[in-house]
């Protein structure tokens, strides 16, 4: 009897860890999170969506962008939605956003829409991911079923901002340095780099490279010098498109910019350099229908860093404050 209770003990251990190791991990996430909770939620995403980038169609880019930047800061929380309180300093005026991260007003209005739908049921962080994949896919990209589940973080942190979020100065080894530490692979780096066919950067960020570096068109670094002066601090927030033929238009003409030396930023040009993602640039290059499927597998895996689900996080009524 004394060895069938030990057993049945052991038994019941296991069950509990198995069920605290799937409530940590993206388990919880699926395509139909809120199909009972929520269902008309993607319906009242699109219209606010599709508005903003009729008004300005960087604003894609933009809200593309805010999911990135949330993902590789903690997981996707929704923490970059935050602003600064008392108790902590935000990710809104950390390096890699301050004067360009935009768009949270966009998200704000979502957030309204879907709050009339169902209140209190659908998380920023997850309003956030399908204002992602919505936008990709009116400025003409590929389309995914969102994974959903995720709750909102309760804090966020300026420094862990600086730290994760890679840098427009990043050579190859440290964008894939960076992207394997949240579990995304050297494909996943290119084929998400990609995104950077719609957008723009500010002179800050590719000042050094039109000026000083060697391998860059000639005639882009003429044309960019225009309105990117050489002395830092004139016109660091001027703004270039990242993809100079279609920059509201996402195809795979970022990687044949990238062959012809002809990517606006370093971190972008450290692709096609010689190095081992050369490659990959090639094959995205010809074959748009590759890239197109290796990005949407990238993006679902992305959404997946460190989501909070079960009872971790809130669901916030507004995306800038905690409940």
């Amino acid at each position: 009897m004394l060895a069938l209770a030990s057993s049945m003990a052991a038994i019941v251990a296991l069950a509990i860890l198995v069920m605290l190791s799937m409530g940590s991990s993206d388990a919880q996430l699926s395509t139909d999170f809120y199909s009972k909770s929520c269902p008309n939620l993607f319906s009242a995403v699109k219209p606010v969506v599709q508005s903003a980038i009729n008004k300005e169609a960087r604003m894609g880019a933009s809200i593309l962008r805010l999911f990135f930047h949330d993902c590789f800061v903690n997981g996707c929380d929704g923490s970059l939605l935050l602003d600064d309180t008392s108790s902590f300093t935000g990710e809104k005026n950390a390096a890699p956003n301050q004067n360009s991260a935009r768009g949270f007003e966009v998200i704000d209005s979502i957030k309204s829409a879907v709050e009339k739908a169902c209140p209190g049921v659908v998380s920023c962080a997850d309003v956030l991911a399908i204002a992602a994949r919505d936008s990709t896919v009116l400025l003409g990209g590929p389309k995914w079923d969102v994974k959903l589940g995720r709750r909102d973080a309760r804090t966020a942190s300026q420094a862990a901002a600086n730290n994760s979020i890679p840098r427009p100065t990043f050579n190859l080894n440290q964008l894939i340095s960076r992207f394997n530490a949240l579990g995304l692979s050297t494909r996943d780096l290119v084929a998400l780099s990609g995104s950077h066919t719609i957008g723009q950067a500010r002179c800050t960020n590719f000042r050094a490279r039109i000026y000083n570096e060697t391998n860059v068109d000639a005639s882009l670094a003429q044309t960019r010098r225009s309105n990117c002066p050489r002395t830092s601090g004139s016109g660091d927030n001027n703004l270039a498109p990242l993809d100079l033929q279609t920059p509201t238009r996402f195809e795979n003409n970022y990687y044949k910019n990238l062959i012809n030396r002809r990517g606006l930023l370093h971190s972008d040009q450290q692709l096609f350099n010689g190095g081992s993602t050369d490659s990959i640039v090639r094959t995205y290059s010809s074959n748009e229908n590759t890239f197109r499927s290796d990005f949407v597998a990238g993006m679902i895996k992305m959404g997946d860093i460190r989501p909070l689900t079960g009872s971790r996080g809130e669901i916030r009524k507004n995306c800038r404050r905690i409940n």
